[in-house]
């Protein structure tokens, strides 16, 4: 489970060091891609295989499902972290999350995401009020 907020630098090479909490998790490869929200999304790649195969099985006759399909498996990036747990971020993931030196990872259950760090900011400071304002009806039985 991936949880937590971490501050890393992208280096100038466009690469960015992975949490070491989360290293193990991901030393079998991961999977980069674009996240709603602009940012970018994080998958170990196994997690990420069970998801493409359910997004596989909708029906391709829709328009909609073909779409975001392309998108989603064209604007991927297979990743294995190296010796010091830098990974490349691809430079159309880079521009698509409009990510700088300063980022943002956070862990999201399943995933983990990468944020432009003023994105990021500008999200919180956008959306932390509503999730303070929370009513179970988000996730009925849950609270």
């Amino acid at each position: 489970m991936f949880l937590g907020t971490h501050h890393p630098r992208l280096d100038d090479k466009g690469r960015l060091t992975l949490p070491a909490k989360y290293r193990d998790a991901l030393a079998g490869g991961l999977m980069v891609t674009k996240g709603q929200d602009h940012c970018l999304y994080v998958f170990p790649r196994a997690e990420f295989e069970q998801m493409a195969r359910k997004v596989a099985e909708a029906p391709f006759t829709n328009e909609a499902v073909r779409a975001y399909q392309r998108y989603l498996f064209a604007g991927t990036d297979e990743q294995r972290p190296d010796g010091q747990g830098r990974v490349l971020i691809a430079p159309e993931l880079r521009r698509y999350a409009g990510l700088t030196k300063e980022c943002v990872v956070i862990g999201a259950i399943n995933r983990l995401e990468i944020w432009d760090s003023l994105a990021w900011q500008r999200y919180m400071d956008e959306h932390e009020q509503r999730y303070a304002e929370t009513r179970e009806e988000v996730f009925p039985g849950l609270f």
